[in-house]
Order: C-alpha cells, then structure tokens, then sequence
C-alpha cells in the first residue's frame, strides 16, 4: 500500500511541476522580450527584423501549406474568396503605397485611399465569415454585420489611426492561432492562457515604466521609418520610446510563435519535410515535387533577404514591410477556418 501510494504521489509531484516549467519558460520568455524592448527598442527591432522576418515568413508558409485541404470540394467558395482577398487586397496596398510616394499624393486623399482598402478588407472578411459559418462545424455569429458597421465607421472617422491599429494588432493573430492549435495539446494549452493572462500585466508594466520617457533620438532614415511605422507621427503626445517598444515586444511574441513554439510543439510535421503527411502532396507526385521546389525557393528567399538587409537595410525594410500586408492578410483566412 505505501509503494502504491508513493507511486502515486510521485506521478502527482512530476505532473504538478512540469505544469509550473510549462508555464515558466514562456512567461520568462515574455519579461525578456519585454525587458529588451523596453531597454533597446531601435537596437532589438533592427536586430529582431533582420534575424527573424526571412525565416517566420517561411515557416509560416509552410504552416498555411499543411493546413490546406488537398482538395477543396465544398470549401472552394471560401478558399477561393480567401486567395482573390488576399492578392487584391496586396496588390491595392503596394500600389497606395508606392503610387502615394511616387505621385505624390496629398494626406487627404491619402486617407481616402487608406479608408477605401480598410473598408475592402472588412467586407472581406464578413464575406469568409459568412462562408466559413455554412461549413461545418456550423457557427452561428450574427454580430458580424454589425460589427463590421462600428469598423466602418471607425475606419472612415481616421483611416490612419486604423491602420495603426492592423499594425498593433497583427502579431496577436499569431497568438490566437497559436491557442487555436494547442486543442490538441490541452496541458499545453492551459499554461499559454495562463502566459496569455499575464500579456496585459507585462504591458501595463512596461508602459508604467516608459510613459515619462523622452522620445527616441537620432534623425537616421532607419530610425524614422522605425517610429512612423510605431505610429509616432500619429500618436504626438506619447512617447515615442513606449510606442516603438510596445510594437517592438509584440513583434518578439510575433517570431517566438512562428520560429518557436508551433515548430517545437510539433504541430504538424516537420517544417522541412514534405511527404504524404501534407494534404496537398497527397494529390500527386507532381504536387509534391512542386511544393518542395515552393519551400527551396522560399527558403532562398529568406537568404537574399538577409543579403539585401546587410546591403542595404533601410530601403530592404521598407519594400519588405511594404510586401508583408501578403502574410498578414493570409493569416486572417487560415485563423476564421480554425474557429
């Protein structure tokens, strides 16, 4: 009886620590991101952008690779509206910005054009919304309408604010497609909300810290696109170190899904395998010969990226950033599918 009962105590202690390192790590994770930010907030996004965007835009195409069914069937309304969203709505935006630079075009009719892609992207997205609540499992979201009647009045009472509010809000999808993905892993998952609850702690902290801070210096163009993209032109009367920190430390929690924790927790295989476990190289030889030419190239990629970032970081920043509204916006499709 009392080997019994050790046995059982012991298996008790092992599962009630691993549960508190479950937690541990990614909340210590989250306070050095965090620390760093706030500590470094040029020096870590220059460092965190060059390191990190080639390889989180590869794994996270690999990730939308292997969850797309192998053959549409029924979905192809949904998935075929997802593709036509995304490459209209890519195409929109890097015609605005550059076309906005090269012609130069006035703030107002700037906002204008900013006001009409927004008011595009959220009826987008209500049109997946109502396609994705037709499959099954069935989802019943009547507010959705409504709803997107509040965005569109928010987006064309300041279209710039709203746009800064896409670029605050991006590296949270990773989070939520994160939870979404832990289903399988419900251990796991209860650790990442009890991380997820302590996000606004850490952020409230962070800026209680830097709220009287004095803004960043330096007038370099690097340094400049870096507190525009912060929302530092928009947002006069906050301080333009807690601004690019906060974007900073979201940023890290960006790359930490995609490079680290969706790859370490092994949801789904192995980023560089392409094999039969893959739905869409179930179709054929053909298609999984394409898809591994698809990752090698993409896989390329990213090392010219890292070439043309030590060749030139500025001007490789601001195409990249520019060229990135593809991922963002591909990532919307995939989190819609997963609720």
């Amino acid at each position: 009886m009392s080997s019994v009962l050790l046995h059982h105590g012991l298996r008790r202690w092992v599962a009630t620590h691993i549960g508190v390192w479950r937690t541990f790590w990614p909340l210590l994770a989250m306070f050095v991101a965090a620390l760093l930010a706030g500590m470094l907030p040029i020096a870590v996004t220059i460092a965190s952008v060059f390191l990190f965007a080639g390889p989180h835009n590869w794994l996270e195409a690999r990730y939308l690779l292997s969850r797309m069914p192998a053959r549409w069937g029924k979905l192809r309304p949904f998935f075929f509206t997802a593709v036509v969203g995304v490459v209209a709505l890519t195409i929109a935006f890097i015609t605005l910005g550059w076309g906005g630079r090269a012609w130069e075009l006035s703030t107002e009719r700037l906002a204008i054009g900013y006001g009409l892609w927004s008011s595009g992207l959220v009826l987008w997205l209500c049109l997946l919304a109502r396609l994705r609540a037709r499959r099954a499992p069935r989802r019943h979201w009547p507010w959705i309408w409504p709803l997107a009647a509040v965005a569109w009045a928010m987006i064309w009472y300041e279209p710039h604010y709203w746009m800064l509010g896409i670029t605050y809000l991006h590296p949270l999808l990773a989070l939520w497609i994160l939870d979404r993905e832990l289903q399988t892993k419900p251990a796991w998952r209860m650790a990442f909300r009890r991380c997820l609850a302590c996000l606004p702690l850490v952020l409230l902290l962070l800026w209680w810290h830097l709220a009287k801070s004095p803004n960043l210096s330096g007038q370099d163009w690097v340094t400049g696109q870096i507190i525009r993209q912060a929302g530092g032109g928009l947002l006069k009367d906050v301080s333009t170190h807690l601004l690019v920190a906060t974007h900073t430390f979201l940023e890290l929690l960006h790359y930490g899904v995609w490079i680290v924790a969706l790859p370490l927790l092994g949801l789904g295989i192995e980023p560089w395998r392409i094999d039969k476990k893959l739905p869409l190289a179930q179709r054929s030889t053909t298609w999984r010969r394409g898809l591994s030419g698809f990752m090698i190239v993409g896989a390329c990629l990213a090392l010219v990226l890292w070439c043309c970032f030590l060749a030139d970081y500025a001007l490789t920043r601001d195409i990249y950033f520019t060229l990135s509204v593809f991922h963002v916006l591909a990532e919307m499709p995939f989190l819609l599918w997963l609720l």
